[in-house]
Parts: C-alpha cells; sequence; structure tokens
C-alpha cells in the first residue's frame, strides 16, 4: 500500500488544525480569566483606574497646559472626582437621616395595606398561611445574609481594591503617556504600530463609553429626580442617586431603580402616586433609549443589546455588582480593539468590511 494514502485529506487536516489551535486559545483564555478572578481585587483596582482615568483625565491635561507640575495636576484630578462622590453622598445621606422617620412610618402604613389586600382582597390566602409565607421569607433573608466573617473580609478587599485604584489614578494621570510608551517598547518592533493604533481606539472607545455614561446617568438622575420631588414621594434625591449609578449597569440598573422609585412611592403615598412614578420612569427610560443613547453614545457601544446582557450576566457572576458595572467597557473597549486590528489585517489593498450594525438599530 501506498504511504500516501495513509496521509488524511487536506480537509481534515485544516480540521484538525483549527481545533487544536481552539484548544489552545480556550486553554490560554481559561488560564487567564481564572488569575482575573483570583486577582479579583486587584483587577477591578486597574479595570476601575482605567474608567476614572477616562473620566478626569481633562482635569489634568488642562492644568499641565497652563503649566502647572504633573504630580499637582494628576493630585487635583483625583481630589476633583473625591469631591464629585463624596459631596453628592454627604448631602443625600444627611437628606436620608432626616426623612427616614417618614419613610419607616410609610413603610409600615403600606405593609399593613399589602396585609390587608392579601386577606381580604380576592386572593385565597388566610392569616395563618400568610404568616407562615411571611416567616418562610424571613429565614430564607437570614440564611441568604452573609457570615460577619466573609463580610469583613469582602469589605477589607473593597476597601484595598479602593485605595489601589487611586493610587494608580495618579499615577496614570501623571506618567499614562510615559508607562504606555515603555509597555509599547516591550512589544515587537514590527508590531507596535498596529498595537499602538488598536490600543489607542479603544482607548477612545472607553473615553467616549463613560463620559457618555455619566451624561446619560446626569439626565436621567434629573429627570427621575424631578418627577420624584413634584409628586411628593420622600428621598427624591437618594433615589435620583440610585438612578444615576443604576445607569453604568445597562438594561438591568434601569429596571432596578425604576422598581426602587415606584416601592418607595407605593409604601409612602399610596397606588396612585406609584403609577405617576411608573409613568415618569417608562418616560424617561424611553427617551434615554431612543434619543439620549444614540445622540450621545454614538458608536461608542456598538453592540447588541443580547451582547450587553450577557456581559452584564457574566460580569455578575464573576465579580457581583462591581463586575456588573465594568463588563460592558471591556466588551466594548475589546470589540473596537477587534475590529481594528481586523481592519489593520486586511492591509491597504483590501476594502475593509464595514463595522456590523447592531439589529435594530
Amino acid at each position: 500500500m501506498d504511504s500516501r494514502d495513509k496521509v488524511p485529506p487536506p480537509g481534515l487536516q485544516r480540521a484538525a488544525l483549527t481545533a487544536a489551535c481552539l484548544l489552545v486559545l480556550t486553554a490560554a483564555g481559561g488560564l487567564v480569566l481564572w488569575l482575573l478572578v483570583h486577582l479579583a481585587p486587584l483587577t477591578l483596582a486597574l479595570v476601575a483606574t482605567l474608567l476614572m482615568a477616562a473620566l478626569v483625565e481633562p482635569i489634568p491635561r488642562w492644568l499641565r497646559a497652563v503649566r502647572v507640575p504633573a504630580w499637582l495636576a494628576a493630585l487635583a484630578g483625583v481630589l476633583a472626582l473625591l469631591a464629585i462622590i463624596a459631596v453628592p453622598i454627604a448631602l443625600i445621606g444627611n437628606q436620608t437621616v432626616r426623612q427616614w422617620p417618614h419613610l419607616r412610618k410609610g413603610l409600615d402604613e403600606g405593609l399593613d395595606k399589602v396585609r390587608d389586600l392579601l386577606l381580604n382582597g380576592p386572593f385565597p390566602i388566610n392569616t395563618r398561611q400568610l404568616d407562615s409565607i411571611t416567616d418562610t421569607l424571613q429565614n430564607a433573608l437570614v440564611r441568604a445574609a452573609p457570615d460577619p466573617a466573609a463580610g469583613a473580609g469582602a469589605a477589607t478587599q473593597t476597601v484595598a481594591s479602593i485605595v489601589i485604584a487611586l493610587v494608580l489614578l495618579f499615577f496614570v494621570l501623571k506618567d499614562g503617556p510615559g508607562m504606555w510608551r515603555w509597555a509599547l517598547g516591550m512589544i515587537p518592533r514590527r508590531s507596535r504600530e498596529r498595537v499602538d493604533t488598536a490600543a489607542r481606539a479603544g482607548w477612545e472607545a472607553l473615553v467616549s463609553y463613560i463620559r457618555g455614561t455619566v451624561l446619560v446617568a446626569a439626565v436621567d438622575a434629573a429627570g427621575i429626580g424631578v418627577a420624584l420631588l413634584v409628586i411628593g414621594v420622600p428621598l427624591a434625591l437618594p433615589l435620583a442617586l440610585l438612578t444615576f449609578v443604576a445607569a453604568f449597569v445597562p438594561i438591568v440598573g434601569a429596571t432596578v431603580a425604576g422598581a426602587a422609585a415606584v416601592l418607595i412611592a407605593f409604601v409612602s403615598n399610596g397606588l396612585t402616586d406609584a403609577l405617576l412614578v411608573l409613568a415618569a420612569v417608562i418616560l424617561v427610560q424611553q427617551a434615554e433609549g431612543n434619543l439620549l443613547q444614540p445622540l450621545i453614545m454614538g458608536r461608542a457601544l456598538n453592540l447588541h443589546p443580547a451582547v450587553i446582557l450577557v456581559a452584564v450576566t457574566a460580569g455578575t457572576l464573576l465579580a457581583g455588582i462591581a463586575g456588573a458595572i465594568v463588563a460592558v467597557p471591556i466588551t466594548a473597549v475589546g470589540y473596537r480593539v477587534a475590529m481594528v486590528l481586523h481592519r489593520d489585517r486586511a492591509g491597504p489593498e483590501q476594502e475593509p468590511e464595514p463595522e456590523p450594525e447592531p439589529v435594530g438599530s
């Protein structure tokens, strides 16, 4: 028998080579993901540093343009970020403490209304069954509560991540361009230009995303806050802050913030005001989805909603709320870098394929 007959067909060889490459890439990706998960505080600190730098970088850049020393300009950027975060929290915390007795009273009255509706309404529930359901829910909440030791450990890791992120933010704002040139020098010379182009495109996508999200979140929070103040719902400013923060978790965040606002309105003011708040939340969210997002974000987040939902879910499973917040910008940056590398690989002789438009956009 001819030895050539034992050679697999070319198609089978290509399939085997492709499968082997996929296995190697999957193993490498799994190893990287394992390291990132096991170094979660450091990973989140690095991602948070880039997000914060994208937000406040104009401040030190403007200060350096007027001959302020680089270290002082970077420090001013960090302090400005801390002021942006701390001042609203302090003001809203003070309002929450002042309005808490009224909210507590409204909550008790709202729970009594719900209990009366369940017992005297069309639902086939008696007092004994309702008490059993209540006890079951309370026991489930107690079991779901985190262990004190685990909670203390998580709090310590969170504080450590925040401190590391702020220190790294200072150095990124002070020496960012030099740090990037140093990192680029470790890339083979033939690939430096392509890597630099892709990285700059990813950074531009991150800047566009974070600044656009902040602006959209501010408009959402202002709209919801004004509606709550007009309707007379307590804790209007804290709920507006919750709306602002929730806007950083696409799709899921708006639903959670809106549900919280409707619930507070129901337990404090009754069903009519709750329906008014629900209408205001729907109106604001529709204006955001159909006007603000396309106008402000532009092509910064050229991703299908299904991709965003999967990214948010994966980030939540891997790192909780923090993972949900950073999952979408990471996905957007990765998508932009991949598209730039694909265009560069196509070469100047070929017409690069256009970026695919999201379905339904």
